[in-house]
């Protein structure tokens, strides 16, 4: 049973890549260990799509999805269980913007703002990349109500384009509505 409590509970985003050795697989694993904290709920996964590499060229095409999750812990907290996923899963930081095995990247919470070193929310490149809003845009509802839905559809409409990206297949991780939590 997840233990949270619930007057401190936020919605958070992730972003999730990855391009090297099994990468629908990897996604899964990520998402199967995030949800495996007792502080976080996997709520909605977007469909998972084919992308360009953006930056440094020469390395294989990504597959990236994003995740909607309820948590109670600090932005800080939880990107240090993002960072220890990464590492668990393989991640190694060799060439900036290189190949890796899995990154997750904290996108939004709540609509907190967060501007330190290690984290910086929004996240600042959120809304030009194509390969992150295209998968928000599955999972973000018009009930949103801290404004990311907003965000979002104005940022796809201001995208010059969104080639590079190709639907890869649906997110086949069980549902939260058919997560039982006992």
């Amino acid at each position: 049973m997840k233990l949270h409590s619930t007057s401190e509970l936020s919605e958070a985003y992730i972003a999730l890549g990855a391009n090297l050795g099994d990468r629908e697989k990897t996604l899964m694993d990520a998402i199967d260990r995030l949800h495996a904290h007792p502080q976080i709920t996997v709520l909605r996964c977007s469909s998972l799509y084919e992308t360009e590499p953006v930056g440094y060229a020469d390395q294989p095409f990504f597959l990236n999805m994003a995740l909607a999750i309820k948590t109670d812990l600090s932005p800080h907290v939880l990107l240090s269980v993002m960072q220890t996923i990464e590492q668990v899963l393989g991640r190694v930081r060799h060439i900036l913007n290189g190949p890796r095995t899995l990154d997750l990247d904290l996108l939004w919470m709540e609509g907190r703002e967060e501007n330190t070193p290690d984290l910086i929310l929004p996240h600042p490149r959120m809304e030009e990349r194509a390969f992150v809003l295209v998968p928000l845009n599955d999972i973000v509802g018009q009930g949103e109500t801290s404004g990311l839905h907003r965000v979002v559809k104005t940022a796809i409409e201001r995208l010059d384009g969104k080639e590079g990206i190709r639907l890869w297949t649906t997110c086949n991780w069980q549902t939260a509505s058919e997560h039982s939590e006992s």
